[in-house]
Formats: C-alpha cells, sequence, structure tokens
C-alpha cells in the first residue's frame, strides 16, 4: 500500500488520456547511411555547453510520437447528479439499461508516448507500458500510431515485448529513415549532461536538458531496477522517448518519474543502455528474451535484516525461498544463505542478483559465494534459461491469499508470554482449525501470531495477526516454546535485532528483522 504524502512513482508514459547480456559500446565501425553520427561535444573550456541547438536539429527527426488505441468497457450506469438515493437514480437506471439492451458500454481510449528510431528500415525502440493495456499494463492494444519529427503517420506493429524491463519494439514500413544508436552508459558518471526529447503531455517534440543525478537507481519497479536519474525535465508522455548524451548517443530510455503531483520535480528515470540494447537487440532478432535462471526469491539486505545476521547491510541478498528443482536446488542453495557472488561479480546495491543471473550465459556454469551460518563457502550451480512469468508465478506458489484472516486467541503459556515480552507478539501452534482457517499448507510448520503491539518493531515491519514465523534466527520454530527459546538464545547473542522468516497465506515467505524490545 503506497504511504500517504510521499512520492509516488509514476510511469512517465501515459495518458494524455482517455479523452484525447551483452554490453553497448559506441561503434567504432563506419556510421551506417542515415544513421545520426555522433558529433563532438560542443563544449567550452569550462565544460559547459554553449547551446543545445545543433545537437537538438540532428536528433530530433529520429524522436517519434507513439499513440494507442484500444476499447475500454464502462460501467453501463451513472448515478444521477444528486443525493445518494435520489428516486430519479433508478428510473435513469432503468432507461439505460432499455435503450443499450444489456449490453457493455465501451468506448475508444488513447495514450501517448514516445519512441526512437534505431534502423533506417523502421525499427522503434519505447517502453512497454506505451503500448500496453489492461491490467498490469501487459496486454495488447488494438493499434498503435507512430508520427514522425515531420508529421508523417504509420501504423505500427509490434515486433516484440519485454514486460520485465518494460521494453518494446515496433515495426512501421518505411525506409531510408534518420535513426539513432546506442552509446556506453557505463560511461557514464554523475553530473554528466544529458538531454531528453520526447513528446510530453502529447504537445509534440519536446527538449530538456539537465545532468546526471544518480546512476543504478532502484525504485522498486521490479527486479532489474537500475535506472539512471536526470533532472532533465521528464513528464507524462516522455515514456520510451531517448535520452542522449553530449556525443548524440542514446544513454538511457525514459520511463518514469517520481512526482507527489503526477508533474515534473526533476527526479526522472531512464532505462540504462547497458540493461536495454541487449534486450532490443534480441526483441528485434527474434521477438522474445531469454535469460538466465538461478529459481530462488531473494531479498535485499537491508539494515533490519543485517543486523539480524550480524553482516553489513547493501553487501549480498538472502535467499527466502528456493524452488527444489531449479539450478539451486540442485546445487544445494538453501533458504537463508546470503549469496555474495556470482561468477566473480559482487551481489550489492549497483548489481542485483537478478541483473547478474539474467545477463549471465545461460547454460553455463557458475561458482556462487555464499554465507551459510557465518560460514563462507562456493557452490557451483548451472544457470538454466527463464521460464515464462506465469510459470515462475506458478512455482514461488501466487496469487497470493485473498484475505488477512485473523487467528484464533492465543491461550496464555510460558513459552507465549515470552515471546510477548520479547517482540511485541502473541504466538499459538499451527492446529488444525487454524490451517483450514487460514488456508495454511500441510506442509507448513511454524507459529502463528495471535496478537500484536500496535508499538512494536513487528508491527512497525508489517507483521500482522495470522502472518507464520517459520525460522528465527534461522532455527526452525514450531512452538511458541521453541520461538521464545530461540528469541532468548540471539538476545544472549548480543543481539539487539531477530531475523525471522515469515509467510503470509499462500505468498513466498520473506525475511523481517525485528527490533528485540527492552528488558523491563
Amino acid at each position: 500500500m503506497p504511504t500517504p504524502n510521499l512520492r509516488t512513482l509514476i510511469p512517465a508514459a501515459l495518458l494524455a488520456s482517455v479523452a484525447a547480456a551483452a554490453i553497448a559500446q559506441a561503434p567504432a565501425q563506419p556510421v551506417a547511411q542515415n544513421a545520426i553520427a555522433p558529433a563532438v561535444a560542443i563544449t567550452p573550456p569550462g565544460g559547459a555547453p554553449r547551446s543545445f541547438a545543433d545537437l537538438t536539429a540532428r536528433l530530433a527527426p529520429a524522436v517519434v510520437n507513439v499513440s494507442t488505441t484500444q476499447k475500454v468497457e464502462i460501467g453501463r450506469t451513472r448515478r444521477f447528479p444528486g443525493q445518494p438515493g435520489n428516486p430519479l437514480e433508478e428510473f435513469f437506471r432503468r432507461f439505460q439499461e432499455q435503450q443499450e439492451g444489456g449490453e457493455p458500454v465501451t468506448r475508444e481510449a488513447t495514450s501517448l508516448g514516445s519512441g526512437f528510431i534505431i534502423a533506417a528500415d523502421g525499427y522503434i525502440v519505447t517502453n512497454n507500458h506505451v503500448i500496453s493495456a489492461g491490467e498490469g499494463r501487459n496486454q495488447p492494444v488494438e493499434s498503435i500510431t507512430v508520427t514522425l519529427a515531420d508529421r508523417r503517420e504509420y501504423k505500427a506493429r509490434v515486433v516484440g515485448r519485454d514486460p520485465l524491463t518494460d521494453l518494446a519494439v515496433l515495426k512501421i514500413e518505411a525506409t531510408g529513415l534518420p535513426f539513432v544508436q546506442f552509446g556506453n552508459s557505463l560511461g557514464v558518471r554523475v553530473g554528466d549532461w544529458s538531454i531528453a526529447i520526447g513528446n510530453p503531455f502529447g504537445l509534440g517534440g519536446t527538449v530538456t536538458a539537465g545532468i546526471i543525478s544518480a546512476l543504478h537507481r532502484d525504485i522498486g519497479s521490479g527486479q532489474y531496477d537500475r535506472y539512471i536519474q536526470t533532472d532533465a525535465s521528464i513528464n507524462q508522455g516522455n515514456s520510451g522517448g531517448p535520452l542522449f548524451d553530449l556525443n548524440g548517443n542514446v544513454i538511457g530510455i525514459n520511463t518514469a518519474i517520481f512526482s507527489p503531483t503526477g508533474g515534473n520535480v526533476g527526479l526522472g528515470f531512464a532505462i540504462p543502455a547497458e540493461l536495454a540494447k541487449p534486450v532490443v537487440d534480441q526483441l528485434k532478432a527474434t521477438g522474445a528474451v531469454k535469460r538466465g535462471y538461478l529459481g530462488v526469491a531473494i531479498q535485499r539486505l537491508t539494515a533490519d535484516i543485517a543486523d539480524g545476521l550480524g553482516l553489513p547491510k547493501d553487501k549480498g541478498e538472502i535467499v527466502a525461498n528456493v524452488e527444489p528443482t531449479g539450478p539451486a536446488g540442485r546445487a544445494g542453495i538453501r533458504q537463508g544463505d546470503v549469496i555474495l557472488k556470482v561468477a566473480g561479480r559482487e551481489v550489492d546495491y549497483d548489481n542485483s542478483l537478478s541483473y547478474i543471473v539474467a545477463t549471465t550465459p545461460i547454460n553455463s556454469t557458475v561458482p556462487i559465494e555464499l554465507l551459510r551460518d557465518g560460514k563462507r563457502m562456493t557452490i557451483n550451480a548451472t544457470l538454466a534459461q527463464r521460464p515464462s512469468e506465469a510459470v515462475v508465478a506458478q512455482r514461488a506458489g501466487l496469487p497470493a491469499n485473498d484475505d488477512d484472516q485473523p487467528a484464533e486467541d492465543a491461550t496464555k503459556a510460558p513459552g507465549i508470554e515470552a515471546a510477548k515480552a520479547s517482540l511485541g507478539i502473541t504466538l499459538q501452534p499451527i492446529t488444525p482449525a487454524l490451517r483450514q482457517q487460514l488456508r495454511i499448507d500441510d506442509k507448513v510448520q511454524g507459529v502463528v501470531i495471535a496478537g500484536i503491539s500496535p508499538s512494536s518493531d513487528a508491527t512497525a515491519k508489517g507483521l500482522q495477526r495470522g502472518d507464520i514465523i517459520l525460522k528465527i534466527g534461522q532455527k526452525p520454530v514450531t512452538t511458541p516454546a521453541e520461538a521464545a527459546a530461540a528469541v532468548d538464545a540471539e538476545r544472549k547473542a548480543g543481539k539487539d535485532t531477530v531475523l525471522m522468516l515469515v509467510q503470509r497465506g499462500t505468498t513466498p515467505p520473506v525475511y523481517r528483522g525485528i527490533k528485540l524490545m527492552p528488558v523491563k
């Protein structure tokens, strides 16, 4: 649930609305015909450009407007504009149903975004969410129109789309088009100039400039978050448009903004070329993307989880669940392992495990360095090809439980009271009645949270009644007494934060670091 009064993540595309893994490098070979050649940046000795006009004039013809059309179903009844229960409302409802014959009412909806041409014969890159609709914006739209800078319009077809990275490749039937090329985003530094060209709010070609304000940003939009942050103005309708360096190379694809208002506040995010180009190349060639797959559910080492493990934060990721028949399960990786390196690449804030695995060749056997029970070890795993997202979700046990059912009242017992004093939570065993009420699988063993103190850290971390605690301090617990003993052992070991593995309904378990309550 979004936190009120805080920034909101908004795809930088959308709605002018219902109404209106290889790393790319700057090419060393000769520039192809009609390609917009990289230029020497127009910068005086001080470093600031005198003007972006010449660069813009060369680049803008390769940036396009992308608009979509779809049919959306709307409600058949409209509330009468008055007080609830107005007698005229029922009259209008019946009249409208008679006129419409009980059939669903649809109307045409449009959305606007941006894109850029990457080949003279009409291949175009944009965001997947620009050309998608439906729940999660993963369903194709009915028609896509591409408008060039000279106002020529073409119908486009989808060559391929990748919801995981929010990228799509389109094709229009045209030749001799101006196009731009991907640059090497790994060479980008914080403080470098950047230029965004797109179609904010459907106004047409618009140019904004700013600096790169951060790299490798994780904005919580997916497992491959690795965004370039820029203060070049990005607004709704800019989605799918290019972010250029001063040499005219595409270093990013503008995708999202943080904003409390829906408008630009100087926090725009672009998919870096290092991530986008391999995906675009695969989509262009085959219409699909193949990725490495390890078969684990992972969590970052947040400060509380790291405290519970006695480790520094932002170094490594903890395994919350392992697919038994996947590459990790076959290699011997276990729940609770902290993965530190894959194929010699450190797992940290800048390089997530998902990113490293996705960009590692399929069927390659790689060393995985991990921490288990305080000991470092290396396990070799052979990566598979990532299956479809539907299969991944099925293996993970999704979808989630529909309801948050309250647990039964707990009885007084020493173990229960000890856990309440230490963590601010009341526990009880999993009884047959609770298994049925909470829809707990027979294989799940743990203790159920029957009550929770509003002032506890457990509440602050999102725990609630009905959650199942599977492990405390990496030790399985099946009774309140075992849970209390595990908590006591963590306290005696000098820890003020206890690591717990928690499951809610049928969703995969996650780790939480819960601060111990002070001893009174």
